[in-house]
């Protein structure tokens, strides 16, 4: 990895915010190396991937990666994928699911490791929280309006859904994304990593 990208990663680590995820051992849970091609920006790690150490290693991942049409090689490939969540570290149970990730966390590190990955030519954002953090006020007023109106966005971004098998439902009163969102992702993603 970059010299300055394990700069960063060592002071992620140390930063007196993350102290309670040192406490519980917990290493920050995302990956980028310089010849990154696409930024994958997505929530936190769930509990499952933060305890494994690996990114998207659930149920969510395997429907992320069909969605991509990538196999696991190149998905935890960091100089295809830069994996980047919200929150580097899994926050906990909350009322109806996990927690959200911190909202501070994203503005203090995120631009960072990005000026890092000049190559960077895709964006994909994973749920609300990236949607809106990326998108500012060109994010629509719902999910579901902001992904059904993706082509808006193109081609350096794409909004998509959170893949979590707790979603069918929505994918269930939305076909459209299965018929046209899914594919114009595997060709904007087969195009980027063409290009590295």
């Amino acid at each position: 990895m970059d010299g300055q990208l394990d700069r960063i990663r060592a002071e992620i680590i140390a930063h007196q915010s993350n102290a309670w995820a040192r406490d519980l051992g917990y290493e920050p849970l995302y990956a980028a190396a310089p010849g990154a091609r696409i930024a994958l920006v997505g929530q936190a790690p769930g509990r499952k991937a933060q305890e494994s150490g690996k990114p998207w290693n659930d149920a969510s991942g395997v429907k992320l990666r069909t969605w991509l049409g990538v196999d696991d090689e190149q998905f935890y490939d960091p100089d295809q994928f830069a994996i980047i969540p919200m929150d580097f570290y899994y926050p906990g149970k909350g009322a109806s699911g996990d927690l959200p990730p911190r909202k501070d966390f994203a503005g203090l590190w995120h631009r960072r490791i990005l000026d890092e990955l000049p190559d960077l030519t895709l964006t994909i954002l994973v749920g609300g929280y990236a949607q809106k953090h990326y998108l500012g006020d060109r994010a629509k007023p719902s999910l579901t309006e902001t992904v059904r109106a993706y082509a808006e966005y193109l081609p350096s971004t794409i909004p998509l859904v959170h893949p979590s098998p707790l979603n069918f439902r929505w994918q269930s009163k939305n076909p459209w994304f299965e018929a046209d969102v899914v594919p114009a992702l595997r060709t904007l993603v087969g195009e980027a990593l063409a290009g590295s």
